[in-house]
C-alpha cells in the first residue's frame, strides 16, 4: 500500500510540472510574434530605397516622415503630395500661395546653416544641384539634389513622387491639373485670339523678358494655354529652351505683347519705376489698353503645382475680364 501511494504522489507531482512547463510556454508563446512578423515592423520603418539624383545615387527612406526642403522651388511639390516639409527657406515662407499651408514649419532663413538642419533630425534633404554645403548636408541626412529646370512641373512632381512613394498623388494631381487647363483655355482663346503676351521684369540692369520654363506664369500662358509670344521673345526665350531674355528699356517695343504680365524683379534693390515711369513703358499698347497685369512679386517666381493653381486663377481672370 505503501509502494502505490507512493507511485500515485510522484504521478501526481509530474503531472502538475508538466501541466506548469506547458502553461509557461504557452503564455511566452502568446507574447511574442511570429518570427516573420516580429522583423517586418522594424524592416518596413528602416526600409530604403536607391534613388539617382544629381549628386549621385543616394539611400533614401521609403517613405519618409520628417523632410527638409532647402529648395524653395519644390515645396509646393510635396504639399501637393500631401507632405507637409518640417523646415524651408524663408523665400518659401514668403509666397503667398503657401500661407496657409506652412503652420508649425520650421524657417530656415537662407537654408546655409546646416547647424539648424541638423537640430531638426530630417530623414530626407532636397536642395539643389550645386549647393556650397551640399557635402555637410549629406552627413545630417540622405540629401537629394534637384537640378533646377531640367524637369518640366509634370514630370517634376512625378519624380518626387516616384521617390516619395506617392505616385498615386502626383497622377491625381495631373489628371485634376489637366482638366482645368481644358476647362479654361477656350475662355481664354475666345478672348485673346491671335493676340500675343509677354511676361516683363524690370531689374537692376534692365528688364527680363520671360518664356515658357522659368516660371512668371510662362508654364501657363505658353506651355498649357498656348498662347502666342513676340517673334523675339519666341526666338530668345522658348525655342532657345533658356526659358528667359534679357533687353534694354530702348527694345521694350519689340518684346511687349498686346497683354503684359509683369512685377519688380525680387532679386535686386532696383526701383522699378525707373521702367514703369519712363515714356517707352507708358507708350506701350498694353499700357494704353489696360492691358497690363502686375503679379505677385514674391509668388511669381514659383512653378510648382500649388503655385500654379494660383497663377491659372490669377491670368484666366486677368484675360478673360471685361
Amino acid at each position: 500500500m505503501t509502494g502505490n501511494y507512493l507511485k500515485k504522489s510522484v504521478f501526481i507531482f509530474l503531472s502538475i510540472l508538466l501541466i506548469g512547463i506547458l502553461a509557461a510556454c504557452g503564455q511566452d508563446s502568446n507574447n511574442k510574434a511570429p518570427e516573420s512578423q516580429q522583423g517586418q515592423s522594424t524592416e518596413n520603418k528602416n526600409e530604403t530605397i536607391t534613388y539617382t539624383a544629381a549628386n549621385g545615387e543616394v539611400k533614401i527612406p521609403k517613405n519618409p516622415n520628417r523632410v527638409v526642403v532647402l529648395a524653395e522651388s519644390y515645396v509646393g511639390d510635396f504639399l501637393a503630395l500631401g507632405i507637409t516639409p518640417i523646415g524651408v527657406t524663408q523665400k518659401a515662407l514668403d509666397n503667398p500661395y503657401f500661407k496657409e499651408k506652412m503652420n508649425g514649419v520650421e524657417n530656415l532663413g537662407d537654408g546655409s546653416s546646416v547647424e539648424k538642419v541638423l537640430d531638426m533630425k530630417p530623414d530626407l534633404i532636397v536642395t539643389f544641384s550645386g549647393t556650397e554645403n551640399i557635402e555637410q548636408l549629406e552627413k545630417v541626412a540622405p540629401t537629394v539634389a534637384v537640378e533646377y529646370g531640367k524637369k518640366n512641373f509634370k514630370d517634376q512632381l512625378k519624380e518626387f513622387g516616384k521617390m516619395t512613394g506617392k505616385e498615386d498623388q502626383a497622377n491625381e494631381w495631373i489628371a485634376s491639373w489637366d482638366k482645368k487647363i481644358a476647362e479654361n483655355k477656350p475662355k481664354v482663346e475666345a478672348v485673346v485670339g491671335n493676340k500675343t503676351v509677354s511676361i516683363l521684369q524690370p531689374y537692376a540692369k534692365g528688364i527680363y523678358a520671360f518664356g515658357h520654363n522659368y516660371a512668371r506664369g510662362g508654364e501657363i500662358i505658353y506651355g498649357e494655354l498656348k498662347l502666342k509670344a513676340p517673334k523675339i521673345v519666341q526666338k530668345e526665350a522658348i525655342d532657345s529652351g533658356t526659358g528667359w531674355a534679357n533687353l534694354s528699356l530702348e527694345k521694350l517695343p519689340e518684346y511687349a505683347g498686346d497683354y503684359i504680365f509683369t512685377s519688380a524683379w525680387s532679386g535686386d534693390n532696383a526701383d522699378p519705376n525707373v521702367v514703369y515711369g519712363n515714356s517707352i513703358w507708358k507708350g506701350l499698347p498694353a499700357v494704353k489698353n489696360n492691358r497690363v497685369f502686375k503679379l505677385d512679386d514674391k509668388g511669381s517666381f514659383f512653378n510648382d503645382p500649388v503655385s500654379l493653381e494660383a497663377q491659372l486663377d490669377f491670368i484666366v481672370e486677368k484675360l478673360t475680364q471685361k
